[in-house]
């Protein structure tokens, strides 16, 4: 083969993976990431262990969240990374639909474990398995500590502006109204529960309690059961918490245009429609392109006299407040006028040639042909009952003489003109053998149309 000497040693995935890891890694504010995701790690480890040991499976669902905080510092760690990145040829819009991809698998992961949980619960109500709470209050405190210390210590862009761009869930809700009836009685916690609260708080606050629920009525009752109960409330809990984040990311992806900006955008466009010069505004297609950002590309018809790049300027600057990212495609108006001469027409321009052939259809063969009603004839039909003598396909092209001049050159007479001569020119019998056709030009047709004698019969 073809030997490359300057040419560039491909990476393979590993080799990349490491060199952007690299890249991020370079940056100061990602360490604090990694610190949290080596303790991370480290949490997860024991509380497995300790899931094991007291059989627990509430405990198990309490667990998944700490794994769910291990993937939003993966998050975090992506949001730094695109940062760092300028958009390339392949990646024209830039690398900001990474960190929404980020989101909607790591929502949707931990609806999975969640899914999981109410599976292995489902088989546990058949079969109750004896729960020892011997670290079970342990693990829950070191889980709540944790995810709470992540959650408030490092700021997560891509999953704050989702929790507050997404609709609310069935807990947030829940706790809203309970919220709105303990600031009627206490004003000054208001600022804590109105207007809604921390999802990802709400939930690790609601699993704690769930588990030392469990905890102590395994202690006073020794009921079992009341385990599998709290796993699959908090199981509940997780999907109800992440579903409206995944339904939002998701969206993003589809590229949909956001609800909460359809009226705004309309309201530019009937602005930019009323622009000096625009015509018509269309094709227009508006996307959110990632978190915060939105894209969109329009056509914009002008007039052949207006300024494209003014008209260009005013409409970039009146969507620009809402579309960060905007396409404007101008094009003058293409429509032509026809235009209307004032000098008169020579006769010549629109002169037809002096002969004039006009093509007939192709005949078809003659033994197809019946001599009589010059028409198809079939070999098992009977003959016609009535048959006239009409030229049929079988007439050879007409040639049209044009000999004198006339006016306008169509080949119509102007002017009043006797009878007589009206019907030399061939408004008179057919087959009389006037000189010129008018017209059609049928002048010495073979005696199709009757003979070429006057007064004598036709066959």
């Amino acid at each position: 083969g073809t030997i490359h000497l300057f040419r560039k040693p491909q990476r393979s995935l590993v080799g990349k993976l490491t060199h952007e890891f690299r890249l991020v890694a370079a940056d100061r504010r990602s360490w604090k990431i990694l610190l949290f995701g080596a303790i991370n790690l480290i949490c997860i480890g024991f509380l497995l262990m300790w899931c094991s040991s007291t059989n627990s499976i509430a405990l198990t669902a309490y667990t998944y969240l700490t794994i769910f905080d291990l993937f939003s510092l993966v998050t975090c760690l992506i949001s730094y990374w695109v940062m760092m990145k300028k958009p390339s040829p392949v990646y024209s819009f830039g690398f900001e639909r990474f960190e929404v991809l980020a989101v909607f698998a790591s929502t949707v992961l931990a609806q999975l474990g969640a899914l999981f949980i109410l599976k292995e619960s489902a088989e546990r109500f058949l079969e109750q398995p004896e729960i020892h709470t011997g670290r079970l209050l342990v693990g829950t405190f070191v889980a709540l500590f944790f995810n709470l210390f992540t959650m408030l210590s490092i700021r997560n862009k891509p999953f704050a502006y989702v929790s507050e761009a997404a609709s609310t869930s069935w807990l947030q809700e829940h706790v809203a109204d309970l919220s709105r009836s303990i600031c009627g009685i206490i004003p000054g916690l208001s600022s804590i529960f109105l207007p809604r609260m921390n999802p990802f708080v709400l939930i690790d606050i609601a699993g704690a309690l769930a588990l030392c629920i469990t905890y102590m009525l395994i202690e006073i009752n020794n009921y079992f059961a009341v385990d599998t109960a709290s796993a699959i409330a908090i199981a509940l809990m997780t999907f109800g918490t992440m579903y409206p984040m995944s339904v939002y990311s998701g969206k993003v992806l589809l590229q949909t245009t956001p609800p909460h900006v359809i009226g705004q955008l309309d309201k530019l466009l009937r602005e930019v429609s009323t622009l000096d010069g625009v015509l018509e505004v269309r094709n227009e297609h508006f996307w959110t392109l990632g978190f915060g950002t939105l894209a969109g590309s329009v056509h914009v018809r002008i007039r052949r006299d207006a300024n494209e790049q003014m008209v260009l300027a005013h409409v970039t600057n009146r969507l620009y407040t809402l579309v960060s990212t905007l396409t404007v495609q101008i094009f003058k108006d293409d429509w032509i006028r026809p235009t209307l001469s004032s000098v008169p027409i020579a006769n010549n321009i629109l002169n037809l040639s002096d002969h004039h052939i006009i093509p007939m259809p192709p005949l078809k063969a003659a033994e197809n042909l019946n001599p009589v009603t010059s028409t198809p004839a079939k070999p098992s039909s009977p003959p016609p009952e009535f048959s006239f003598n009409t030229p049929g396909k079988n007439v050879s092209p007409v040639v049209l003489l044009n000999t004198q001049t006339r006016p306008y050159g169509l080949g119509f007479n102007h002017g009043s003109a006797p009878y007589s001569s009206v019907l030399n020119q061939g408004f008179g019998i057919p087959g009389m053998g006037a000189t010129q056709g008018f017209r059609t030009g049928f002048t010495n047709v073979p005696s199709r149309y009757g003979t070429n004698t006057r007064g004598q019969p036709r066959p």
